[in-house]
Order: structure tokens, then C-alpha cells, then sequence
């Protein structure tokens, strides 16, 4: 028998959803009140950056799983203040490699201590063989479905 006997607000997706929205929540107002005024979204892409700098803008939507447009847009706005650069392809003359700047790369270490603070806040009391099997069941469903 399949295992989706869940009432409505049971579901993975709302469960998922809101605690993503909850989360992000969070972290975009700890952010402000530190003075950091990037959204989330921005953050996210600096965060594959400072993994992996000078990937090119395919690279970014695969690695964060949003569109081309959304990207670029992300990307756009990033210039604008300044915390990544596009640099042209030495390879394919259609790709932009896209390179953190010296702003973006002082501003890791502040909001990877604010992010890492926010999610202590949003798993307080929850034990830690819990976290291990959401994060298992979450595996297994993406899987599933990739």
C-alpha cells in the first residue's frame, strides 16, 4: 500500500514548503538586522559561488535549481552591487564565467555565521537522530523523483 495516506496539511509539500519559508524568513531578517542587504535569493547564488567561483551561469541554475531567467536576473543585481563580475568564456564565446569580487568574498564569513546561527535556531530541540532521518526521507524522496 502506498504511503500517502496524509491528511491535506500533511503533506510533504506544504510540511517542506513552510519550513523552507519559515527558515528563509528567518534568515533574511537576521541578515537585515546585521546590516546585510542581500535577499535570500542573492545569497544563495553567492553561496555556489563561494563553493565554486568562476562557474558559468548553467552551472548556477543547475546548481541552485531555478531558470535561466532567474539567474540572469539574480546575476544582474549582483553587479549592481557590486559582489560578482561576468567574465567572457575563454572557451565558448556564448558563456560567461561568473566571478565573485573582493565584497562578495568578505561578506562568507559573516553570512555563513548568520546562516549557520539561524538553522541552530530553527533545529533547537529537535534531536539530532531526527535531523539525520529527515534528512534521509528528504534524500530518498528527491531520488525518487530526480
Amino acid at each position: 500500500m502506498p504511503n500517502n495516506q496524509f491528511r491535506r496539511g500533511e503533506l510533504y509539500s506544504f510540511i517542506t514548503g513552510m519550513a523552507s519559508t519559515a527558515i528563509a524568513r528567518r534568515l533574511q531578517k537576521n541578515f537585515k538586522q546585521e546590516g546585510i542587504e542581500i535577499t535570500i535569493e542573492q545569497w544563495s547564488v553567492l553561496y555556489h559561488l563561494w563553493k565554486k567561483d568562476g562557474i558559468s551561469q548553467q552551472d548556477l541554475c543547475n546548481a541552485s535549481f531555478r531558470d535561466k531567467p532567474s539567474i540572469t536576473r539574480l546575476v544582474d543585481n549582483l553587479e549592481k552591487l557590486k559582489l560578482v563580475k561576468r567574465v567572457p568564456s575563454q572557451t565558448d564565446r556564448r558563456s560567461n564565467s561568473i566571478m565573485l569580487t573582493e565584497a562578495a568574498k568578505k561578506l562568507q564569513d559573516k553570512t555563513m555565521e548568520i546562516a549557520s546561527r539561524t538553522l541552530n535556531e530553527a533545529l533547537d530541540g529537535v534531536d539530532a537522530a531526527d535531523i539525520e532521518t529527515a534528512k534521509k526521507v528528504l534524500q530518498q524522496v528527491y531520488d525518487n523523483l530526480k
